[in-house]
């Protein structure tokens, strides 16, 4: 088996191809003849030849331009104040018109509320101008002489209609419940029961209370007696 001979201490040291442009050494100790000299130096020429692509730096940050391309500072600090004054004066017109806003709103919820407290007085002086007049005539009935009670029920009766008349023009009506129909919980309160054989279970016997509503709304429920027959 052939042995490595080492490296002796004069030798020459071993080139690497591109450090030099003048000297490539294919490190062989002898001389080559001619044809391998030849592919050498070809070799060698094809080397040197090579184009070697740039490397592509990264972006780096650009000096400050020169005069001629200098940025304004002066400029455009001058335009960032005045935005600022604007945006300041807008906000002094936005803050004065939320106070003349809170100002209106108040102004405008006292009238409101004159407005309604005059509403209700003038609601009850038009219901005390109605009943007034059933007044007048309770005070003349009284004054009056009657030969008998029939001619002092015709005169309550008419006192009575009368009342019922100015509730009508008040938007009052009375319910349209009779003895014997059948009993409403939705317009009438039960009292008690009684046992009448004449009238079917359930329905009213007796009126208490008679039930009017106000503008089709249940104002006051009538209160009544209701039949109930034994063993049902």
């Amino acid at each position: 088996m052939p042995t490595e001979n080492p490296q002796q201490p004069n030798a020459k040291p071993n080139v690497v191809l591109g450090e030099s442009e003048d000297v490539v050494d294919l490190n062989l100790d002898e001389p080559l003849d001619g044809d391998l000299q030849s592919v050498a130096d070809e070799v060698a020429s094809e080397y040197h030849t090579q184009v070697v692509p740039e490397m592509e730096l990264p972006d780096l940050p650009q000096p400050f331009p020169g005069p001629e391309g200098k940025v304004d500072l002066e400029s455009a600090l001058t335009e960032a104040e005045r935005q600022m004054e604007d945006l300041l004066r807008r906000e002094a017109e936005l803050m004065d018109q939320q106070r003349r806003l809170a100002a209106d709103f108040n102004n405008f919820r006292g009238r409101a509320q004159r407005d309604i407290s005059l509403a209700i007085e003038q609601a009850e002086r038009k219901i005390l101008l109605e009943m007034l007049p059933v007044l007048d005539n309770f005070d003349r009935g009284l004054s009056a002489t009657y030969q008998d009670i029939d001619s002092f029920r015709a005169g309550v009766e008419l006192i009575r209609r009368q009342f019922i008349e100015s509730l009508r023009r008040l938007s009052v009506e009375q319910l349209p419940l009779q003895v014997g129909d059948p009993f409403d919980a939705l317009n009438a309160e039960a009292l008690t029961t009684f046992s009448d054989p004449n009238l079917p279970d359930g329905a009213v016997a007796a009126i208490y209370e008679r039930g009017f509503s106000l503008k089709g709304q249940l104002l006051r429920a009538a209160r009544v007696v209701v039949n109930r027959l034994q063993g049902l």
